[in-house]
């Protein structure tokens, strides 16, 4: 008993996976989602760059294709006051055309 309740998800049966079977099944997810063959190529890329980059971290972002140096915050932050600007102004266009429907 590992006390971790390994009944009641798997339809009945045992469901409790060993610490290497965990890591196996997430080991064949990584690799049929593409995330090894991915990580391999950009890793080759960091590899065979004639001169190291300063910060291998935004290397790999680059190569990835993410966007580095930008505050993802603000960016959400932005979006928001953007929506809530695009609702209020879809709210005056809707009464303004009320009132013009009116006369």
């Amino acid at each position: 008993a590992t006390g971790r309740g390994g009944r009641g998800r798997g339809g009945g049966s045992m469901s409790y996976q060993t610490p290497e079977s965990k890591k196996e099944e997430f080991r064949t997810y990584l690799e049929k989602s593409g995330v090894i063959d991915a990580l391999t190529k950009v890793l080759v890329g960091l590899y065979e760059e004639p001169e190291r980059p300063g910060n291998a971290v935004d290397y790999l972002k680059r190569y990835m294709g993410a966007p580095t140096g930008v505050d993802v915050e603000a960016l959400k932050a932005e979006l928001e006051a953007l929506r809530a600007e695009n609702n209020e102004l879809k709210q005056t266009n809707a009464d303004l055309n009320r009132q013009l429907a009116e006369r």
